[in-house]
């Protein structure tokens, strides 16, 4: 390699400014814990510095630990310092970028490659060889999300964790389990703690999720053994289900196996805060319903029970831009008894079903569908099959979508045809019965 291209070369490599570095501390930091946080990016520092493979692992988990162990007084500093102490260098971008311009070559563009990298990726790839080093990395990006709002300059570090996160955990390296009543009990526990749709209350409603017409499976990576990253929850069922609640009900009795010929998934949980924006959810559905159909050959349907849980605000905002039915929809659901008397909850539902068709058929955000779980079964290829009124009469159901649920269809040979439609054209593919509701043709589903 000419001298000139392995001196740009070798500047390039994990630049990060030294810690005592007056440009980087102010007065503020040090009263707020930055001392103590300044140690604990000493030890990154260190870590950075050294190249051997078996101090490495040491070295990761002394600089871990000192980072695990600071006080929350600390861990502002500590996320200010890493921003500022381990950026790209400007100056060696620019060399890199010149010798590119002059001599471009392999080594020339490798070079420009590690000088545009921030040193924290080095610093996250070298602290991830420590003891649970992943678990510890995502919970540190879950505190920098947390901490955006207060601190925008974090966004850096949550994307860089965001990027290695991606590598680590790709759908590759995740395994694909059952889990059922005989799985050691911290994974149960974690369903129990992680389970963000239809809450588990009690070990009963746990069993009766797990039980032989239930199935629930979750992504888990060998760093991880009793956290699953995310799971799902599906019933095995002879109908397309309108209601969650009698799938919930833990007295249900158990459908014999011959009758079984709908997968019903009613929830699908992201267990960890520090990977959001990191999806495993496409793999995981694709691969369940993999292994559904190696379980039940001649299972064809596979559809969702799903929340609508933008529904609601979206309604709110029509009442605050002047729709007077808006309004007095918002004052029925206000009202606890609403769905007591049968008539008149089925009067509210007449007046609800066709705003909440127009809600998934056209509201948008940007050029993509405002309800989020409407993104995703629809980027997965589903089809918006039927929306039911009551169909989640919790607490929940009612505050998040008052009381519907949307069926989303996996249709096996339609799929890749929706996924390209919504893909090329954010297509909103749906049923005519959907379509009809929207325009009030359509009775309530009983």
């Amino acid at each position: 390699m000419p001298e000139v291209e392995r001196s740009a070369f070798e500047s390039a490599r994990w630049v990060a400014r030294p810690v005592g570095d007056a440009s980087v501390t102010n007065v503020a930091e040090v009263a707020a814990g930055g001392d103590v946080a300044r140690r604990a990016i000493e030890r990154c520092h260190v870590l950075l510095s050294d190249r051997g493979e078996v101090s490495g692992e040491r070295l990761a988990n002394e600089a871990l630990t000192a980072y695990e162990s600071l006080p929350a007084a600390s861990l502002d500093a500590f996320f200010t310092y890493l921003t500022r102490q381990f950026s790209p260098d400007a100056d060696a971008i620019d060399r890199c970028a010149d010798e590119v311009r002059r001599r471009p070559s392999p080594e020339a563009l490798e070079a420009l490659r590690l000088a545009i990298e921030p040193p924290r990726r080095e610093v996250f790839r070298r602290l991830n060889l420590a003891h649970r080093g992943t678990a510890a990395l995502i919970e540190m990006r879950r505190r920098v999300l947390a901490g955006l709002p207060n601190h925008p300059e974090w966004t850096a570090i949550a994307g860089d964790l965001e990027v290695l996160l991606r590598s680590w955990l790709n759908g590759g390296l995740l395994e694909l389990r059952r889990i059922d009543w005989h799985t050691p009990t911290p994974v149960l526990e974690n369903l129990i703690k992680y389970e963000a749709v239809h809450h588990i209350h009690d070990w009963a409603e746990l069993r009766r999720r797990l039980q032989d017409d239930r199935r629930c499976f979750g992504f888990f990576h060998p760093s991880l053994p009793n956290e699953p990253l995310i799971f799902t929850e599906l019933a095995l069922t002879g109908e397309l289900s309108a209601r969650v609640q009698p799938l919930l009900d833990p007295d249900s009795p158990v459908l014999d196996r011959k009758l079984r010929s709908f997968a019903m998934f009613y929830s699908i949980s992201s267990c960890h805060d520090g990977l959001r924006g990191v999806s495993f959810g496409n793999s995981l559905i694709r691969r369940v319903v993999d292994t559904l159909r190696r379980e039940y050959p001649r299972l064809r349907t596979f559809a969702t029970l799903s929340p609508i849980p933008g529904f609601r605000s979206w309604l709110s905002g029509a009442a605050k831009n002047g729709n007077g039915g808006a309004a007095d929809l918002l004052g029925s659901l206000a009202d606890a008894t609403c769905f007591a008397d049968a008539a008149r909850a089925e009067e509210l539902g007449k007046a609800m079903l066709p705003l909440c068709a127009t809600y998934l058929l056209t509201a948008r955000r940007g050029d993509e569908p405002a309800d989020p779980v409407a993104r995703f079964h629809l980027a997965n290829g589903a089809r918006l099959e039927r929306i039911n009124w009551l169909g989640d009469l919790s607490r929940a159901g009612i505050d998040r979508s008052a009381s519907l649920t949307a069926n989303y269809l996996y249709r096996l040979s339609d799929v890749e045809r929706n996924h390209r439609a919504y893909l090329k054209e954010r297509r909103v593919v749906a049923s005519r019965q959907v379509h009809l509701t929207a325009l009030g043709e359509l009775a309530i589903a009983s």
